[in-house]
């Protein structure tokens, strides 16, 4: 047999007044049971979050997460939070939304019956990239949970539970989401070429170094490249490695590469913007110097077979895919 009763509870995070349902039932969670020995160490212990192992239910992973002393980055004081969250979604398809109707158990053991909170007249909830949890932010007062007489907590003993029902699934197609970055910090990095002239490859690489959390080096084309190629140096910023980017993945970033005068410091300079992504991994100059000027040792470019490059790079932005 079960009972219901209908509640309100102001949601601090959304401003929004929500309405969930009391109920005693004697029949157990169907898909995942959760006891805690020893409840008060966790507090004692400092665990303000704790989250249990996954549980599969309509096809997809699921986690019980438990906030012993109420979720305070919502505000919550003197209750016990509780919220159903998705797990392992990284495989799931860009858009992806699950609409689920859940119901989250406490168990009574004087009784042998089970309270359950759920979302009245059994509204589903939409879990996506950006919502992966719900649930009750004042899932039950301290106080009662406390209280012996209710069965909730015996001796520091306690049992929570979760059943799951996935309603409707669907893909939403592609979407992205654009992280600019408020005073993004400069970053250099100098690059010292000895023995000049010795260099055999058609591209020689920089030592990689890290801008706005990203690995970057910068390519020189010692013989030209494309169009300079046999007249001019040729000059790029490169992702160290585009290949560890997820995908749709942009990163927005200024640049300046310049070629150091070494004896009058009248450095040579391109400057420019330019999304990186995977299959747009560098930017720069095929034409960056004539080999004419390069080669003039009064304008200070390469002294004693060594030349020095500077980037000077910084991330003004993020895109990722959703």
């Amino acid at each position: 047999m079960q009972k219901n009763n209908e509640f309100f509870y102001f949601n601090a995070s959304t401003s929004a007044v929500m309405r969930f349902t009391r109920s005693v039932s004697e029949a157990p969670p169907t898909h995942y049971t959760v006891k805690i020995q020893s409840f008060s160490l966790l507090l004692k212990n400092s665990v303000e979050k704790y989250e249990s192992g996954d549980f599969e239910a309509g096809g997809y992973k699921w986690k019980l997460v438990l906030y012993p002393a109420g979720n305070k980055s919502k505000n919550v004081k003197e209750h016990i939070s509780v919220y159903l969250a998705m797990e392992n979604t990284s495989s799931l398809q860009h858009g992806w939304e699950v609409y689920a109707v859940f119901r989250l158990f406490l168990l009574d053991q004087n009784k042998g019956n089970f309270l359950i909170l759920q979302d009245a007249m059994g509204i589903e909830r939409r879990f996506h990239r950006l919502k992966l949890e719900w649930g009750f932010d004042e899932f039950i007062p301290i106080k009662a949970f406390n209280d012996a007489s209710n069965g909730f907590l015996l001796e520091d003993t306690c049992v929570f539970g979760a059943e799951v029902f996935v309603s409707k699934e669907r893909s939403t197609g592609k979407g992205e989401c654009l992280s600019m970055i408020k005073d993004a910090p400069s970053i250099k990095h100098v690059w010292r070429i000895d023995n000049f002239s010795k260099l055999r490859s058609e591209c020689c690489d920089s030592q990689v170094f890290n801008s706005g959390d990203q690995k970057w080096k910068i390519q020189l084309y010692p013989t030209g490249r494309r169009h300079g190629t046999g007249t001019h140096l040729a000059m790029y910023l490169a992702l160290a490695d585009s290949t560890t980017l997820t995908p749709g993945s942009k990163i927005y970033a200024e640049f300046t590469v310049r070629l150091l005068d070494q004896v009058q410091a009248r450095h040579i300079a391109g400057k420019a913007n330019f999304w990186f992504s995977a299959s747009n991994p560098e930017s720069g100059w095929a034409r960056y110097v004539s080999f004419a000027y390069f080669n003039n040792p009064g304008n200070g470019c390469l002294v004693k077979d060594v030349c020095s490059v500077e980037a000077e790079v910084t991330v003004h932005g993020v895109s990722n895919a959703l």
